[in-house]
């Protein structure tokens, strides 16, 4: 066990925590990644991150280069960076570095989106006539049709849910709150939720949560992975479905309605305009289908 590490780690995460204000998933990431550089460097006799050179961060790097993809590499070395950026900074090392690696460039992916009618056999897949079900419709609405993250999803509260104005107040990364509008389906579900499901739920107690699981604690983020795989499954929609391919799909059909890229971009909470940009692919892609099918120049002769 190497002290040195021990502190280091300590005080970089609980920096990222407090005056970054990172979310928890965020640094759930940064300790696992920092950790196998930790397991390495204590291995390779670096009891200090401060020896750390740029010769053994390349060599870390390159040992774990065979079970991560680009994308993980890539935030393996943002994560890196971070942490010896922040030591120089503190005074914990003499220097960074990672100022001399460069991160693997990787090619954007476009996001799975479903189309109407998935995305309507989905939302009646769970049975109206339990609570499970009604809180699992309410889910997906509420996924569907607010774009939340899952995370975002489990710490709302029954109050965070403004009926009257068809709102809710969502926070989500860096503790950064944004109202979203409600639409009247999903505004349905929670109330059915509300009104005939939770009030039914075995093993039921006390809570501010809006959605609760069979023992009356907050929807945790595996069980709704797990209720939004179980239902694609029986609705027949992709495998590659998640809670995140709903929020894809949210914006997705909000640009294929018309919507204001700097609208979708406030309703998803992104920070940056690039990061919503890629939606804009996917809706170029429904454009020019659009036009393939519907244009008379654009459909190709029979030979």
């Amino acid at each position: 066990m190497s002290r040195a590490w021990d502190d280091a780690l300590a005080a970089f995460l609980a920096h990222a925590s407090a005056e970054k204000g990172l979310a928890a998933g965020t640094l759930e990431a940064y300790a696992r990644d920092l950790q196998s550089w930790r397991a390495w460097a204590c291995e390779h006799e670096l009891p200090d991150p401060a020896q750390a050179g740029t010769s053994a961060l390349r060599s870390f790097l390159l040992d774990t280069a065979d079970r991560l993809g680009p994308r993980s590499r890539a935030r393996l070395v943002s994560t890196l960076r971070s942490f010896h950026r922040f030591l120089a900074a503190e005074g914990l090392a003499a220097g960074d570095p990672t100022l001399l690696i460069l991160a693997p460039k990787i090619g954007r992916k476009l996001p799975v989106v479903l189309s109407g009618p998935q995305v309507g056999a989905l939302l009646e897949a769970p049975p109206a006539n339990e609570p499970a079900g009604l809180r699992d419709r309410a889910v997906l609405e509420i996924l569907y049709g607010c774009g939340l993250r899952a995370s975002e999803l489990c710490g709302l509260d029954v109050t965070d849910l403004d009926r009257r104005d068809a709102s809710l107040r969502v926070r989500g990364k860096g503790s950064k709150e944004r109202l979203v509008p409600v639409g009247r389906p999903a505004l349905d579900a929670v109330a059915a939720w509300l009104a005939r499901g939770r009030p039914e739920m075995p093993g039921r107690k006390p809570s501010a949560a809006l959605f609760v699981n069979a023992r009356g604690g907050r929807l945790s983020r595996v069980a709704v992975w797990g209720l939004v795989k179980r239902w694609g499954t029986a609705s027949g929609a992709p495998e590659s479905l998640t809670p995140h391919v709903l929020r894809h799909t949210y914006a997705t059909h909000l640009l294929e309605g018309g919507a204001d890229l700097r609208v979708v971009q406030e309703l998803l909470g992104h920070a940056a305009i690039t990061t919503t940009e890629i939606y804009t692919h996917v809706d170029r892609a429904f454009v020019a289908e659009a036009y393939r099918s519907a244009h008379p120049r654009a459909r190709r002769r029979r030979l």
